[in-house]
């Protein structure tokens, strides 16, 4: 309706033009030369330093309503990223190269913002896309939020009430320790988190970057993790890398879910585990002594 009263009054002007009509007094006969030009169309882009009461799985406008870190929240964008190269007509799915860009770009933005490397304690991380909507409406950015973990066998986000940034430098009670591992046969079945002074048969020695191979062909071959675990130790406990390690120590190793795997994560996390007895303090730096070959 507006467009058709616009085109009605232009063309009464015109009209009166072509019969010969003066202009009106104080104007120039130009009806858009003092119009200041239209603003070009923003995208929202969400802030970094942010935290939310949810986590989310994709970036919906609607469901965006951040809060100070300080309140109860389960998720923190810690940066905030542009995919401006990556084409297509909705966002990138996972195992897509703008996919595994922008969790490359979120690892490392996570771990200086973090103060360490986050898998190795109880923290998360998630690459939050736009939605189809946005993105067809030119939105290009993509969320890096971390998430404090309930436990190593329940990854469930908690609630916080202070922000994650530089949580991991120095000694922190979200990095992995040593746990009271519980197994059956050669399967483990629970890893309990326990201070290392009480008695324990496994500890977090650090991450083994798997090799850039395709998630069945990683399933094929767990040999290679706990070979890669084994040098991992190694070097935690201060014991020669040689084959007589694996008299010294036994491996478990927990592994990225197949979505992260192809999203580009190849961190697997590595734990040392003694069979034969119980062990009341920390194997870092322990030495051979500490770890005898049986």
């Amino acid at each position: 309706m507006r467009r058709w009263l616009t085109g009605v009054a232009l063309g009464a002007v015109v009209t009166t033009t072509l019969l010969g009509c003066t202009k009106p007094a104080g104007t120039d006969g130009d009806l858009v030369d003092g119009w200041a030009p239209m603003a070009a169309p923003t995208v929202f882009t969400p802030e970094a330093g942010t935290c939310h009461a949810r986590p989310q799985d994709v970036g919906y406008l609607s469901a965006y309503a951040p809060v100070d870190c300080a309140q109860p929240h389960r998720a923190e964008t810690l940066h905030v990223g542009t995919l401006d190269d990556v084409a297509g007509t909705s966002p990138p799915k996972t195992g897509s190269a703008g996919m595994r860009t922008a969790f490359g770009e979120c690892d490392r933005r996570a771990r200086a913002a973090l103060g360490g490397d986050w898998r190795g304690a109880r923290i998360g991380i998630s690459v939050v896309l736009p939605s189809p909507q946005a993105w067809t409406g030119g939105a290009r950015w993509f969320r890096c939020d971390a998430h404090e973990l309930q436990g190593l066998d329940t990854p469930i986000p908690v609630r916080r009430t202070d922000s994650l940034s530089g949580s991991l430098d120095g000694s922190s009670k979200l990095r992995h320790g040593c746990f009271d591992a519980k197994t059956e046969g050669d399967d483990v079945t629970e890893m309990v988190a326990v201070k290392c002074s009480a008695g324990h048969r496994s500890e977090f020695a650090g991450i083994w970057r798997a090799p850039d191979t395709s998630w069945s062909a990683f399933l094929k071959d767990t040999g290679r993790a706990h070979r890669g675990c084994r040098s991992t130790i190694a070097r935690f406990a201060k014991v020669p890398d040689d084959g007589n390690l694996q008299y010294r120590v036994g491996t478990i190793f927990y592994h990225p879910s197949e979505d992260e795997w192809r999203s580009g994560n190849r961190g697997v996390q590595c734990f040392l585990w003694i069979s034969d007895r119980t062990l009341t303090r920390s194997m870092k730096g322990a030495g051979p002594q500490a770890l005898p070959i049986t």
